[in-house]
């Protein structure tokens, strides 16, 4: 059973929904830059005028927010988990006053969402920051901490008694990971620098620790009722085999990959393992004076999960290799994988979920879990059964570690509401939504909704507290 007052959700992100991109003063954040490329999302020199960019309309959440979130009001959401877009508030990020339009947009969504009895749970910073701060060293600079933090301190104090959730960062471990439309997008290391090395990614997650932690004392220092929470990407692997050294492997893997992360801004501290990830890769963190005692008074209240899929790691590199969610791993050879080659694994979602509380002792919250698959529309209707199968196997997992395991989980909030466009390729075919939006990968579409299967089914779910799964 799952307990009174969860909160059952779903989850989008500002940048793979809104559009509106240079509308009511909102500024270029680093997504806007990047185009359709014939490999996914290829980063232009500013705006180019014969490019595609489809975060500049994605699904156009920016007009049709009231149409949306009447459509989640019917689904049945308890929550609805989102993120605000930097560049509304602060169009280049250097601003020291707000940008009202971009203020007045999000109180319109949140009392919206308020009207329908949904909470709203805000992701602060999600992969979108000022175009005009990245060329400036993005979390490189410690210099980003302030205006990071300036920017927290307008929301917190416009949304107070109207956000109670906040998350500082979406999947901040993935500052860690190597890989193309990220380290673009500013989250890393400075926006046209080529030398995306282990030493400036890691150097840039340090500052974003401190700024998380900085604002959640500031936040509480606003309203004690806040709440905070990191968010991490599961990148849970599995030891390719029971050698070992596939084991130990298998360890320090999920070490660096996530458990690093979680370690920092729930317990307060670096943890000791990292020192050897240092070691090996030469890293050197430079810290002030003050980092440590910041960290250790900034922890976060719960833990934020996505979850897709798990991996494998060993030694034997002739293995099969298998892509997945910002990582690549190892075949599993006793999963299934969706058409996108992702592996299916509702267990892994109960392991992951028990370890996870056995470790911090804290309230977990999954903000992301779902299937990207090709929707067709036929006769105006989409029938998504894979998308239920998929979502129905990991809501029982989830109901046995609440219900057997007795792990606090507040809340479940699939990706995604709506159909969205993908955060590495800039395509909208790949979809995850309750609701499919009709746009093409170029922005050609009426963008009408259309209720999926899996909404009406999900409806039912919520209304009977996870009883009725069928």
């Amino acid at each position: 059973m799952f307990p009174e007052g969860f909160l059952w959700g779903a989850s989008t992100a500002a940048n793979q929904v809104e559009g509106g991109w240079n509308e009511d003063g909102k500024g270029v954040s680093v997504i806007d830059v990047q185009a359709l490329g014939s490999h996914g999302r290829e980063v232009t020199d500013g705006i180019q005028p014969d490019r595609i960019y489809t975060s500049h309309k994605a699904t156009d959440f920016y007009h049709h927010y009231k149409e949306d979130i009447a459509l989640f009001a019917q689904m049945g959401l308890k929550a609805y988990r989102m993120s605000i877009a930097w560049t509304r508030i602060f169009p280049n990020g250097t601003e020291q006053v707000p940008n009202e339009a971009g203020l007045v947009f999000y109180d319109r969504v949140f009392d919206e969402l308020h009207k329908y009895g949904i909470e709203p749970v805000v992701t602060i910073s999600h992969y979108e920051p000022p175009y005009a701060l990245s060329n400036q060293g993005g979390w490189t600079n410690r210099e980003m901490i302030g205006h990071y933090l300036r920017y927290c301190k307008a929301i917190f104090q416009r949304y107070k008694g109207k956000v109670k959730y906040w998350l500082t960062f979406n999947e901040i471990n993935c500052a860690q990971v190597k890989f193309g439309v990220m380290t673009a997008a500013g989250v890393n290391c400075n926006f046209w620098d080529p030398i995306n090395t282990e030493q400036l990614r890691y150097q840039a997650l340090h500052h974003q620790f401190i700024a998380s932690a900085q604002a959640i004392m500031l936040g509480r220092s606003i309203d004690p009722e806040f709440r905070f929470g990191c968010m991490l990407a599961s990148m849970l692997n599995y030891p390719l085999t029971c050698h070992p050294d596939d084991v130990l492997l298998a360890q320090q893997t999920n070490q660096v990959k996530y458990l690093f992360c979680g370690d920092v801004m729930i317990r307060g501290r670096y943890p000791n393992y990292i020192g050897r990830w240092f070691r090996e890769q030469d890293i050197h963190i430079e810290m002030q004076p003050e980092d440590e005692a910041i960290l250790a008074q900034g922890k976060v209240d719960f833990c934020a999960l996505s979850y897709y899929m798990t991996y494998c790691t060993g030694h034997d590199r002739s293995a099969e290799k298998i892509s997945g969610n910002l990582l690549e791993g190892l075949k599993n050879p006793y999963l299934e994988t969706s058409g996108f080659g992702w592996q299916i694994d509702p267990v892994g979602l109960r392991y992951l979920l028990n370890d996870l509380y056995d470790r911090w002792q804290l309230p977990l919250m999954i903000v992301e879990n779902g299937l990207g698959a090709k929707d067709t529309v036929e006769d105006g209707k989409v029938h998504d059964a894979y998308r239920i199968a998929y979502l129905r196997e990991h809501i029982k997992a989830l109901e046995a570690t609440i219900s057997e395991d007795n792990v606090p989980v507040m809340g479940y909030m699939p990706w995604s509401a709506l159909d969205l466009i993908a955060l590495s390729t800039g395509n909208v075919e790949k979809r995850y939504g309750f609701i499919y939006v009709d746009v093409d990968n170029e922005g050609n579409g009426s963008y009408d909704r259309i209720p999926k299967d899996s909404f009406a089914w999900y409806k039912k779910v919520i209304a009977t507290n996870g009883e009725d799964m069928a």
